[in-house]
């Protein structure tokens, strides 16, 4: 097949996913091209079968914010023609499944016809797509996709909720690949992390209000009042500086190592013994899996696709939004009794092989294959 795949092309969960589906596609056999304004940052190499074609955006002085949709749609157009796509698989509602439907009417008026499948992945339904200019576009766009899915039932259950959606949506989760996820031997890197064999604490994310990355250093905090413990945090965003100052007024400076933004982050899962997400939104929990999959066990809250992921009392712990001491009390249960810190790794881990790419993969092509085929007989 012929895919185009439109994306955000940044670190976030969205990005990720549509990024590492399109490089599992192409080693299948299939040939993806990706759409974006700048390249995705998992896309470092070149890869057999993946082409990348760069979103231009025009500036001019009587626009105050450059027309992004509208670039996206004519770029669309002129890959679709120019590549002979059979299908796009969109990642977020707006602007891309919006721009992909424009560009699909505009083809139409040339008999070009290609299906569009829109995949939600959280923030475009639970925070922009309720935003009231935002609501009709999205449910419209929900509406004449050629097929939707979601990552997760919670996310399922949000877009019923919140949209007059008038088509299934399908579940498709998130998925992990075991190639480059998996538990490594990095005891030099652990020694220098933890020279005094401190537990060592991990948490990942964009660094916006919504993670709660202060609720991290809080609960660190009451951590490593019991256990010897050292923080990592990887990532940045706009809350940096703030909880770089929580840091300052609890005196745990020298117990939390800022990693920025990283690439081989399963380098860093692997040396780690507990991983805390107390996030107040989570559509599925990318990281929280691939903490699992790298036997790394999960304290994270109950919102949103997150336990559908980690399972209480078996690959971790689920609390209330905002509860950190809970989630303390929690962690301190697995980081004091190293037995069952062992039994919750190995749960981590079958957990997360639910989610492996191969299976998912599979889900993917079946739309895919559906939707062309569906198509292409109708018109």
């Amino acid at each position: 097949m012929r895919i185009g795949i439109v994306l955000y092309p940044t670190f976030g969960g969205s990005g990720v996913l549509a990024t590492e589906l399109g490089k599992a596609l192409a080693k299948k056999g299939h040939q993806v091209h990706f759409i974006s304004y700048s390249q995705p940052a998992r896309l470092e190499a070149f890869v057999e079968n993946i082409f990348y074609h760069e979103v231009y955006i025009p500036q001019y002085p009587l626009f105050q914010h450059a027309p992004y949709e509208t670039a996206l749609a004519g770029k669309i157009v002129e890959i679709v023609k120019s590549n002979h796509l059979e299908l796009l698989h969109v990642h977020y509602a707006i602007p891309h499944a919006s721009a992909a439907l424009m560009a699909k009417q505009i083809l139409k008026e040339d008999h070009i016809h290609i299906p569009v499948v829109t995949t939600l992945h959280g923030t475009d339904i639970t925070l922009v797509g309720r935003e009231a200019s935002y609501e009709p576009v999205v449910t419209w766009s929900i509406n004449q996709s050629d097929a939707v899915t979601a990552v997760s039932d919670s996310l399922v259950r949000d877009t019923l909720k919140h949209f007059s959606v008038k088509r299934p949506i399908r579940m498709i989760p998130n998925f992990i690949d075991f190639e480059r996820f998996n538990k490594k031997p990095r005891q030099h890197f652990k020694d220098l992390i933890a020279p005094n064999s401190e537990r060592i604490i991990v948490h990942t994310s964009n660094f916006r209000k919504v993670k709660r990355v202060e609720d991290v250093v809080r609960i660190f905090n009451i951590i490593q009042q019991k256990v010897p413990a050292k923080l990592l945090l990887i990532g940045d965003g706009p809350e940096r500086s703030n909880i770089e100052k929580v840091c300052r007024e609890l005196h745990v400076c020298d117990k939390v190592t800022y990693l920025g933004k990283q690439e081989a982050i399963e380098e860093i899962l692997s040396i780690c013994d507990l991983f805390i997400l107390p996030s107040e939104s989570e559509s599925f929990g990318l990281s929280a899996l691939e903490a699992m999959a790298c036997e790394v066990p999960v304290i994270s809250t109950n919102t949103g696709g997150l336990p559908e992921v980690n399972i209480h009392g078996k690959t971790g712990f689920l609390s209330d939004i905002g509860n950190y001491e809970e989630m303390a009390e929690n962690a301190l249960s697995l980081l004091s009794n190293n037995d069952l810190l062992i039994e919750f790794r190995k749960n981590a881990l079958e957990q997360a092989m639910k989610f492996d790419l191969n299976v998912v993969l599979n889900q993917y092509v079946g739309v895919y294959e559906e939707m062309i085929d569906s198509h292409y007989n109708r018109d």
